[in-house]
């Protein structure tokens, strides 16, 4: 059996409440191929985001009927918008019937570093993906890559999935105007390359 294959995230880990979901993705490995090129990263900060009863999400009391209808679609396929110039990814992560999706928020830099430095103009590691817009940066993501499905072994970008022991940490989700009580920002303690400790 193909090795890639059996370690690429199937629908069924994002079928599930985003909150599970961010959580579980934390040490998993995203890949990025572009044509011969592989970027790849350890996932070392998420957030999740629910449907209407969320105030911080795009689906909030469904203000916005695109972004309700997209966070309600297939689970594992991305939903990548543009914030303060940013490109944000987000997988859609949700039980049938609902609604929801994880932000990747930073990346630990493990393969095609140049690239990464060249797409960012920087050259410390830690500035590369330490960060929402940074890592789609680095990564060349952008609104193309967007409802892309993620469980595919063809797709361009796959989470393959790592047994590393991390241990994590919560706190409420960053830059945010309301939030929900619980918290819903994970993180892996004491890693660097995290957005904000």
């Amino acid at each position: 059996m193909n090795e890639k294959k059996e370690r690429i995230l199937k629908k069924k880990f994002f079928e599930r409440e985003p909150d599970k979901v961010a959580k579980e993705l934390l040490g998993k490995k995203f890949v990025r191929k572009i044509k011969d090129k592989t970027l790849s990263g350890i996932i070392v900060e998420t957030e999740a985001y629910f449907g209407e009863d969320d105030p911080a999400s795009r689906a909030y009391r469904k203000k916005s009927a695109l972004f309700y209808n997209k966070m309600a679609s297939k689970p594992g396929t991305l939903l990548i918008y543009m914030v303060h110039n940013n490109f944000l990814l987000n997988i859609i992560s949700h039980k049938n019937g609902e609604v929801g999706a994880v932000l990747i928020r930073a990346v630990e830099p493990v393969e095609g570093i140049d690239i990464m430095k060249k797409q960012r103009k920087r050259e410390k590691i830690k500035e590369l993906a330490s960060g929402p817009g940074k890592f789609t940066q680095s990564f060349k993501i952008d609104k193309k890559q967007d409802g892309i499905d993620i469980t595919s072994e063809k797709s361009e970008i796959y989470i393959l999935d790592e047994k590393r022991e991390v241990k994590i940490k919560t706190s409420k989700r960053i830059g945010v105007k309301k939030d929900m009580k619980r918290n819903l920002r994970f993180f892996i303690d004491g890693n660097e390359f995290v957005s904000k400790k």
